[in-house]
């Protein structure tokens, strides 16, 4: 994961210094020079992400025997956990961005998005069977549809030529259409359910360029869930997780 992170964050950075260069290079008269004097402005955004779980386990989690009903799918006489990771996909984001101006170099920002994506969790399992002990490797996707409801406050530099670096924060309250929640524990095909709703706090930075017909951004951005989404059942999947949330990394761009 942290090769991943770091290379979208190379990726990002080398694109956006490339363009910062040739912007700067540019002397040319400013685009759009009356955008920043409105009010109010919408745009549309459209992104790419990768969703997380950051899995807090048990205490001593891989030293605790499990009976055969916590894994019904694979008969065994005991079971012990070893191992929970969790591993990310790459998802793509759309919304829209309604842009409030507070000040010379404030603004308030609501960009409500829908965000595709899946997550998986791995799991290594030991288990015994007749004094007979073998390893069990099991891997669960969990895909999600978010409904994403941002609040945040974003910071302007001092504009120059047709440049303005940003900073942003704030909350993000996400809605999951693919939750499994409601569905029955004894679904023979549910193995981790999440919660619905949850709230995050988020944070990040990026650039827009003033081009002749619209204001462009690039945007990276950072969420973590608040709240611990995980159900728990008599299942080995949940019963060894003591705090699970969600993370998501995105990098955007707008058009204003």
């Amino acid at each position: 994961m942290r090769l991943i992170h770091k290379t979208i964050i190379s990726l990002f950075l080398l694109l956006t210094l490339l363009s910062v260069e040739t912007y700067a290079q540019r002397n040319s008269v400013q685009n759009l020079p009356r955008k920043d004097y409105e009010k109010i402005h919408f745009g549309f955004v459209l992104g790419a992400n990768q969703m997380f779980f950051s899995i807090k386990p048990i205490s001593n989690f891989s030293q605790i025997f499990y009976d055969s009903t916590y894994l019904e799918d694979f008969p065994s006489d005991s079971l012990k956990l070893y191992r929970i990771e969790n591993t990310p996909t790459n998802g793509f984001t759309v919304g829209i961005v309604t842009n409030l101006k507070l000040g010379k170099y404030f603004d308030l920002r609501f960009v409500p998005s829908l965000l595709f994506g899946e997550r998986y969790l791995e799991y290594t399992i030991l288990r015994y069977r007749d004094n007979e002990p073998s390893i069990l490797e099991i891997k669960n996707n969990i895909s999600s549809t978010f409904i994403s409801l941002p609040f945040s406050i974003k910071y302007k530099s001092k504009r120059l030529n047709n440049l303005r670096g940003y900073v942003f924060s704030g909350v993000n309250f996400c809605i999951d259409l693919a939750s499994n929640a409601k569905k029955k524990q004894n679904n023979a095909e549910i193995q981790i359910r999440l919660k619905k709703n949850d709230m995050m706090v988020e944070f990040g930075a990026g650039f827009d360029f003033y081009t002749p017909f619209f204001k462009f951004g690039t945007e990276l951005k950072i969420a973590y869930g608040m709240n611990d989404i995980l159900i728990r059942e008599n299942n080995i999947y949940s019963v060894g997780i003591d705090r699970m949330n969600s993370k998501i990394f995105q990098i955007s761009f707008t058009f204003e």
